[in-house]
């Protein structure tokens, strides 16, 4: 059977791919519950957080037998440890902090195998069940199902937006609004009509040149129906912090105002 990327079906197939950060839960039980919650892909955090390369792997193997698509986010510029990742489940890198053209290239040229990049192969990967397979099949079948996701977080790179998606071997411009406020010097204020303007200009390079456009920051329901409509496919929904916070004080709360005075 061909290794399959749940995530990039949906989003070939013209569908909205809602993903949810996995920040502090280091275990891959986060995978089968996030998948029964309904989300189509972890977007396992080691920019941001304690989570180390070891969790990665454990997670991503997890996102793999669940059906759920496992991308890590790296630190920015590390190429290697992006490749790492690649190696032991993930099925896509989210790389911030990418500028102009010329950094997308040496993210598609680290990340992809021959001819288009200069991607190590290495063997007995966890995609396949750790069997071996021939080369020429492992190259294609992970080429294939891999997503290279470049993250747009400041006014260059939205000035860039368009000459980034022009990079083959990049599937996904992803708009990281509260970095891009900060460098905007409106930090916080995810209201502005700049940010809207920003995330026009992304949907509108990655239509021009068959990529996705992709939104995180965003997590406010009033937020979220204000920016959706503008064409935004892979949709970073939340974090496992947020969410947990959020549920525990709604609960705690409702507990203490139901209960009856002593």
């Amino acid at each position: 059977m061909a290794l399959t990327n749940p995530s990039k079906q949906l989003l070939t197939a013209g569908a909205v791919s809602v993903g949810i950060g996995v920040r502090i839960v280091r275990s891959g039980e986060i995978a089968p519950i996030m998948k029964t919650a309904g989300f189509d892909y972890l977007f396992i955090d080691l920019e941001h957080g304690p989570c180390s390369v070891e969790s990665a792997y454990t997670i991503s193997v997890g996102a793999l037998s669940a059906g759920i698509t496992p991308i890590v986010r790296v630190p920015a510029g590390e190429l290697a440890l992006a490749a790492r990742c690649l190696d032991g489940g993930a099925l896509g890198i989210v790389m911030p902090h990418v500028d102009t053209p010329e950094q997308a290239e040496e993210v598609v040229r680290a990340l992809r195998f021959a001819p288009r990049g200069q991607r190590s192969i290495a063997g007995g990967y966890p995609h396949f069940g750790f069997a071996n397979r021939p080369a020429t099949d492992v190259v294609r079948e992970l080429d294939e199902a891999t997503l290279i996701v470049v993250m747009l977080e400041t006014p260059l790179a939205i000035e860039n937006a368009l000459r980034i998606a022009q990079v083959p071997g990049v599937d996904i411009l992803l708009v990281g609004t509260n970095d891009l406020c900060l460098e905007m010097g409106i930090p916080g204020q995810l209201t502005d009509p700049r940010v809207g303007a920003a995330l026009q200009k992304v949907v509108a390079a990655c239509r021009r040149h068959g990529k996705w456009p992709g939104m995180g920051g965003v997590y406010s329901r009033e937020l979220l129906q204000q920016y959706l409509p503008l064409g935004m496919r892979f949709i970073l929904a939340g974090t496992d912090l947020g969410l947990l916070l959020g549920a525990a004080q709604d609960q705690a709360g409702f507990i203490r105002n139901t209960a009856p005075a002593a």
